[in-house]
């Protein structure tokens, strides 16, 4: 038993996915069709790889890169330069960033702070006060981690809401095929009834204005039956509109396939619904709404993170070791012996900090619209489970006490049918007896679905339907 999920209510039949052999759909294959098939499930997984694929492109700032920059100059025979300078790249995750790279230049004009010649270099960039802790890269990195996970949550609300209004639609026409269902076998003994007045009426047993409340009451019938299928027939369009089959073409359901027939004799009081409070606090963990909530929260942190390092002033040293030729062994060692070097830092401060000053504060002020958000959708959803949850507990004992009316009215039924035979009762006596009975049976079918219906909706106000 997970979370509670529909699939522990009602057995799942062994039924191939919309190969319906065996003519029955069960609520659990119902899902299980809308999960692998519909088009909305399947745009809520490409939302996920989409944030997969700007992961991976985020990462790509800390891929290594070579660069060559060729250039030459030559007027009238005139070598004025050559400059060929193959470099390699390599970004770390601290903001230090690694180079390495040759010089080969040469020619009559060559400026006096270029190396003639050939020469090799490895050097570092580091950064000691902005940037240290995190950079724009870092930023965008974590940033991207953390949407990916919030994409998960957004396909799962979404794939929530077509599980909920699949599942309300499965049981509007379970509810719809029972209720022509019970309209048939009704109409079959309006029909025996009357054809059983008649031949009493040829005996002389009835008269003949019994034969006329029996047309009536099967007239009746009939149109109710007729209404009913209609319903069904609407019923199972609409179901059809959430079922696609593996070549993403839409599967219309036809006449001969019918709902699973297990909920009819599914006893409400074997469902076991986990207390109120039990619900609200699964829901204030794992809903995907809040979830997904907190994983905002999280982004707007990281973003805060990265704003109030900019506060700080750019600081950064750069040092190359050197070394003459394409020779690297011990370049390092040869280099700090024989001060080859290049050496810099770069400082830099806006004097007011205007920018940085603003974006901070604005950092703090999403946070703090983030905060209020979450308080009014867990609110929201507390709400919405106290009013499934009563409604669900009504439903229950309504449809328990609605059972105990139908087995009342069938005896009634019974009993008015036997005294009609035996000439202690009159017809109307009976089709009203019966119409009782139709109708209390009607409003159990009703409540019943209902209240499937509504267990859904209450996972679904928890944040787990399937």
């Amino acid at each position: 038993m997970k979370n509670n999920r529909i699939r522990y209510i009602l057995t799942s039949l062994a039924l191939p996915l919309l190969g319906v052999s065996q003519n029955t759909l069960s609520i659990s294959n119902t899902l299980d069709l809308i999960h692998q098939y519909h088009p909305i499930a399947k745009q809520a997984d490409l939302k996920v790889d989409l944030s997969k694929a700007a992961l991976m492109s985020t990462r790509g700032a800390f891929d290594p890169a070579f660069y060559l920059n060729n250039e030459q100059k030559t007027v009238n025979g005139k070598n004025y330069f050559y400059y060929n300078n193959p470099e390699l790249k390599i970004p770390t995750w601290y903001g230090i960033e690694l180079k390495a790279g040759y010089e080969n230049n040469y020619g009559d004009n060559i400026g006096s702070e270029t190396t003639l010649g050939k020469s090799s270099y490895l050097g570092l960039s580091v950064p000691l006060l902005k940037d240290l802790l995190i950079d724009k890269r870092r930023s965008d990195l974590a940033q991207s981690k953390i949407l990916v996970q919030l994409t998960k949550e957004e396909r799962q609300l979404m794939l929530n809401d077509l599980y909920l209004d699949g599942a309300s639609s499965y049981w509007q026409w379970t509810y719809a095929f029972q209720k022509q269902l019970l309209f048939t076998t009704i109409l079959k003994n309006a029909q025996d009834r009357l054809s059983f007045i008649k031949q009493s009426f040829q005996s002389g047993d009835r008269a003949a204005i019994d034969t006329v409340e029996g047309l009536l009451q099967l007239q009746n019938i009939m149109n109710l039956q007729s209404q009913a299928w209609s319903d069904r027939i609407e019923e199972q369009s609409k179901l059809s509109n959430f079922l696609w089959d593996a070549k993403q073409q839409p599967y219309e359901l036809n006449e001969s396939v019918q709902p699973d027939s297990i909920w009819l004799n599914t006893d409400l009081n074997q469902i076991l619904v986990p207390s109120l409070l039990q619900v609200i606090e699964e829901a204030s963990v794992a809903h995907p709404k809040i979830k997904l909530l907190n994983f905002k929260s999280d982004i707007l942190a990281v973003e805060k993170q990265y704003k109030a390092q900019n506060l700080l002033p750019t600081f950064r040293v750069n040092y190359n070791f050197l070394n003459k030729g394409y020779q690297l062994a011990n370049p390092i060692g040869q280099s700090l012996y024989n001060n080859n070097y290049k050496a810099g830092v770069q400082f830099g401060l806006p004097l007011f900090l205007r920018q940085a000053r603003g974006d901070l504060k604005q950092a703090n002020i999403k946070i703090a619209q983030q905060q209020e958000e979450t308080k009014q959708v867990k609110l929201e959803i507390e709400n919405k489970i106290r009013k499934y949850y009563a409604e669900l507990v009504a439903l229950k004992n309504q449809q328990l006490t609605t059972s105990a009316s139908v087995d009342n009215a069938k005896k009634l039924l019974d009993a008015e049918f036997q005294r009609f035979e035996i000439g202690e009762s009159s017809l109307f006596l009976v089709n009203t007896r019966e119409l009782k009975y139709i109708e209390v049976l009607l409003k159990s079918y009703e409540l019943k679905t209902k209240f499937f219906k509504t267990l859904v909706a209450l996972n679904w106000a928890k944040g787990s339907v399937y």
